[in-house]
């Protein structure tokens, strides 16, 4: 039966809502019960404490100085659950990310009690993110129907990734949900010029520009299908194009209002970012993106913390930082392959999910769906092409989080083929429907630690780590196993591990969990002998950690590899020399001879290390040697490639330090981890 087939009945609007909305609510209900235990034995992911603090700070203070590189709407929600009793000291001043993150960790983990916190927050985000799933029903319900409504549900329910980013203090999924909302709403808008539908678009698409800066994809689609529709439009274009500027005008007022319709981060409107804005903005490299920024710095028409952010996120997540990323035995520096994002979603799918998505898109583009399906259809292929567009020309270390938006477009055309399967005559595609389901639940919900699933083509959650290796693998959240390893099995023997996994100090020191390197004590060899916690991910994403790619480890826990034995580490003592020469730098009044020391220490061991000579360099320029400063950069520039620029920014360094300009006036260059 083509769709041309279906009676009006037979389509989603035919299911009456008394069955389908309890339906809606019970499989959110299920999808949140199922996440909080599959979950329960996470610790933090990476960001989690950055996104805390601020978003405290944001309430108690009205202050958006913290963590501006994300717009505020998570971190304002979750600001919100735990303000009544988080302590959060003085605001100080804080140089660069380095010193901003330091700070917030050892607010979550030294001053307040971390269980009691991650316990509140991921209530917090449980709840947001189950409105913001009902949410997304309810446009999807409007615009195609309840029953797909309840298929995207389903969908959604069922994939493991949705299911680890429920409870984090991420701005990820609510992004991804908020833009697929905004788009179905706005196409609705667009075709009855209804106005509770133009104010949900305009609501919809001011949450997603306040939950992240990828937002602004959402709002060019929704401007995009506005002017078309306008262009199209026979008759009332005038009205049309009423609704499409109400939509977009809507939405920006929601992003200030988030802001609390203040232009200046702090309430005295002085600035006090962790890097100046003009600073910021002068960061970014690309011509077109610089001067773009410029116009929104001094137009005013954004808030400062966006701007900010948004400059931010230019450099860092378009232009990027030299972050290597692993993907299919490969080692690539900042982007992966063009299909790097495709192959990642087909991996990280259960088959069942996978088969329903890509059959709905199938019977979408071969018209086999009914039509008036078209505009949303179309809508969301256009939201999907948009990300797929932006993450291919940006950088890939995020891996499946940052696709989290085209796995929601997916989500809902597994939907509409899902239900168009039930609703048919036919009792092959509703055995087949059901037997995606079946497959995709049997496969993905039994699943502890859902953030590393993969399906069993990919070689499932045992063996898929030696073929991938990004965020969307590990971001940090086995730091509570960590914690349960060390009482039960090294602290009871006095055995010390060596941390190669990124667990902050500041929660060593609250769990109790002594380690090698840690406390400023200092890794004295180069050949290590000893008990070794590593992350999956940098095992064969980090040349430096081949030592560990040749040997099996002696236990695993998810992406917790332990090994034990002796390995030849050199970079151990460098890197440990090189964190205390950055945290010597960012003091105020830095101690320069202490630097130089650890720097010159680092250069002994490695001349080639690219950072030591960077900082050395810099100290140079500080102290005033000029010739050195050139020598210094000169070397740096050798140990990279330009993929982060670098190559090009030590270049005009050099040329400024060998011109007449006063070495006052130059400023040091920036290593690109720091942005």
């Amino acid at each position: 039966m083509t769709g041309a087939q279906l009676s009006p009945k037979n389509t989603i609007r035919g299911l009456k809502p008394i069955i389908a909305w309890p339906a809606i609510f019970a499989l959110i209900i299920l999808a949140v019960v199922r996440s909080s235990v599959a979950t329960r034995t996470d610790g933090f992911a990476a960001d989690e404490p950055y996104h805390i603090t601020a978003g405290v700070s944001y309430v108690k203070l009205r202050d958006f100085r913290l963590n501006p590189e994300h717009p505020p709407l998570v971190k304002l929600w979750v600001g919100a659950a735990l303000a009544p009793d988080f302590q959060l000291p003085p605001l100080q001043p804080l140089s660069d990310k380095f010193a901003e993150r330091e700070f917030t960790e050892r607010v979550v983990f030294l001053q307040n009690d971390p269980d009691r916190v991650q316990q509140r927050t991921r209530a917090a985000m449980f709840c947001l993110n189950a409105l913001l799933l009902l949410f997304l029903a309810f446009a999807v319900a409007r615009t195609v129907g309840n029953a797909v409504a309840i298929g995207t549900i389903a969908f959604l329910a069922i994939d493991p990734t949705v299911s680890a980013h429920l409870p984090v203090v991420l701005t990820d999924l609510p992004v991804a949900l908020l833009s697929a909302t905004a788009v179905l709403f706005a196409v609705q808008a667009l075709r009855s010029r209804h106005w509770l539908d133009v104010s949900l678009a305009g609501f919809a698409l001011g949450l997603s520009l306040g939950a992240k800066h990828s937002g602004l994809i959402a709002l060019l689609i929704v401007g995009t299908l506005g002017a078309v529709q306008v262009i199209s439009a026979k008759t009332e274009r005038r009205r049309t194009l009423v609704v499409a500027i109400a939509i977009l005008l809507s939405a920006l007022l929601i992003l200030w209002g988030l802001y609390g319709f203040r232009l200046s981060e702090t309430a005295s409107g002085v600035e006090a970012f962790n890097r100046p804005l003009a600073l910021k903005v002068d960061d970014v490299r690309s011509r077109i993106a610089r001067p773009s920024l410029r116009v929104l710095e001094h137009s005013r028409l954004l808030p400062r913390a966006y701007v900010w952010g948004l400059a931010d996120t230019v450099r860092a997540g378009m232009e990027g930082r030299g972050i290597p990323v692993y993907f299919l035995g490969h080692v690539y520096t900042d982007r992966g392959p063009v299909y790097f994002f495709p192959v990642v979603l087909a991996a990280k799918l259960p088959l069942g999910l996978l088969a329903l998505s890509l059959s709905g898109l199938i019977w979408f583009w071969q018209r086999k769906l009914p039509g008036s399906w078209d505009p949303p259809g179309m809508g969301l292929l256009l939201l999907a092409f948009g990300f797929l567009l932006a993450l291919a020309r940006g950088v890939s270390y995020g891996g499946v989080r940052h696709a989290l938006p085209v796995l929601v477009v997916l989500g809902v055309f597994g939907g509409m083929v899902s239900s168009w399967g039930l609703f048919s005559g036919s009792r092959l595609a509703k055995i087949l429907v059901v037997v995606a389901l079946l497959t995709g639940a049997i496969s993905a919900v039994p699943r502890v630690r859902p953030w590393e699933y993969f399906n069993e083509v990919a070689g499932g959650p045992g063996g898929a780590y030696v073929h991938f290796g990004d965020e969307g693998v590990d971001m940090g959240q086995r730091t509570r196993d960590i914690v349960r390893y060390y009482r039960e099995h090294l602290e009871p023997s006095g055995d010390v591990p060596y941390l190669l996994y990124p667990m902050a100090g500041t929660e060593q020191k609250r769990r109790g969990v002594r380690t090698q390197a840690s406390n400023d004590e200092d890794v004295k060899l180069l050949d290590v002998s000893g008990t070794f916690l590593v992350t999956s991910t940098a095992i064969f994403q980090d040349p430096r950690y081949q030592s560990f790619s040749q040997e099996a480890p002696v236990e695993r826990i998810g992406n917790l590899m332990i090994y034990r034995g002796t390995f030849h580490l050199p970079w151990l003592r460098e890197t440990k020399l090189l964190l205390r020469a950055r945290r010597f730098l960012a003091m105020p009044e830095p101690d320069f001879e202490q630097v130089q020391e650890a720097l010159s220490e680092v250069l002994t061991i490695n001349p080639n290390n690219f950072g030591a000579l960077l900082q050395m360099g810099n100290l140079k320029l500080r102290r005033g040697e000029r010739d050195e400063a050139v020598k210094f950069y000169s070397r740096a520039r050798e140990q990279v490639s330009d993929n982060a620029g670098m190559s090009a920014a030590l270049t005009r360094q050099i040329e400024r330090l060998t011109s007449s300009e006063p070495i006052e006036r130059i400023p040091p260059v920036r290593d690109p981890r720091e942005e």
